[in-house]
């Protein structure tokens, strides 16, 4: 093919044109390639930076987790007055597992109180403010978390208020303080510990009636029923109103079946603190039938299934027993055939079951 000179110059120009674009975009692309490396490098460096914020916030939310979530549960006790706002005034709260054993207390601030346990279980709080009368709740720690606790209190005038007593003394700082940290190791089952702090408070106030029925209560725990016995003894000579060193030291008697002797301060504590607990309702009742009074056992008894909620379904064997006792054979085997009707599973059904058999086999109740 032949060209004109002007075509072949335009042919030139055009192959000369087309090499510049060509240049044009390879530099282009390099510098998008290059732009893309950057940003890539960039997003490496930045990345360990991201992934460690990341970390931390994770590490964050996971050790809150494994704080309340792992190890236990915090509880927020919110006090309210007879108005139903956050009591204004500072008021006592004082918690405690299983229904005795002193798992923390606190004044409240703004009408709160914050309180963790590191054990599942059931609790027992009893708020005290001067000018109210005490107030107390029960609450079910089923799964580890956090719990809302509320308490309203009602303006009282009576005299026969335990909420404070005159010439009480008032514990030091430090002796608090390890009563505190006594409390708190005896409500995460950590006796070693707890015997530690409940020491260095005996050392700083050896005479104060919350820190002896402390004191009691770790033995109690420890199965040492005479040292219990005797710390408790000092309790309720020092505090006459101490309900609750009251209601432990008749446990520290009926542990020693020392049964005549437990029903005395059993009956003290229920008188001082009518709302009382189902475990000292309990005790008593057993105190009661071993002292063959059982028609008072029966009505204890009675009292303390009721008033447990469910917690201590083998109290209605003591009541079962109590009617047999009394000669309500029909009764007693009621309240044992629901028994294995509804807690088949536990280890006091095959004693339950023994009695019933045993009603039905004497000819004391009716063959269904």
């Amino acid at each position: 093919m032949s060209y004109s000179h002007g075509g072949a110059r335009k042919l030139v120009e055009a192959r000369a044109q087309a090499r510049v674009q060509a240049r044009a975009a390879g530099c282009a692309r390099l510098r998008i390639s290059q732009a893309c490396l950057y940003f890539v490098r960039l997003f490496l460096l930045m990345a360990p930076s991201a992934f460690l914020a990341l970390q931390a916030c994770s590490q964050d939310n996971g050790s809150a987790e494994h704080e309340f979530h792992g190890k236990g549960s915090e509880i927020t006790v919110t006090v309210h007055d007879s108005s139903g706002e956050p009591i204004s005034t500072a008021a006592m709260v004082k918690l405690y597992r299983d229904g005795s054993i002193p798992s923390g207390q606190g004044e409240t601030s703004r009408g709160h109180a914050i309180f963790v346990v590191n054990s599942l279980g059931e609790y027992t709080v009893i708020v005290k403010a001067a000018g109210f009368a005490d107030a107390q709740k029960e609450v079910s720690i089923i799964v580890a978390g956090r719990e809302q606790v509320d308490v309203y209190l009602r303006r009282s005038s009576a005299a026969g208020n335990i909420g404070g007593v005159p010439g009480r003394p008032l514990l030091a700082p430090k002796a608090k303080e390890a009563l505190d940290k006594g409390l708190q190791a005896l409500s995460a089952d950590k006796m070693r510990e707890a015997e530690k702090f409940v020491d260095e408070a005996m050392r700083l106030a050896p005479g104060h009636p919350d820190v002896l029925y402390v004191q009691g209560v770790l033995y109690l725990r420890q199965r040492n029923w005479a040292q219990a016995q005797d710390a408790l003894n000092k309790a309720t000579q020092v505090d006459p109103n101490h309900a609750r060193a009251f209601a432990a030291l008749g446990m520290a008697l009926c542990d020693q079946e020392k049964y005549d002797a437990a029903i005395e301060p059993l009956e003290k504590s229920l008188q001082l603190d009518a709302a009382g607990t189902w475990e000292t309702r309990w005790t008593l009742a057993k105190a009661y039938y071993r002292q063959e009074k059982y028609d008072r056992a029966l009505k204890m008894s009675q009292e303390a299934l009721a008033e447990s909620n469910g917690k201590a379904p083998e109290i209605g064997l003591l009541v079962a027993q109590s009617l047999t006792a009394v000669g309500r054979y029909e009764d007693a085997a009621q309240v044992l055939r629901e028994f294995l009707k509804d807690h088949a599973d536990r280890r006091e059904a095959s004693t339950a079951r023994r009695w019933l058999e045993a009603l039905t086999t004497s000819a004391k109740i009716r063959v269904n």
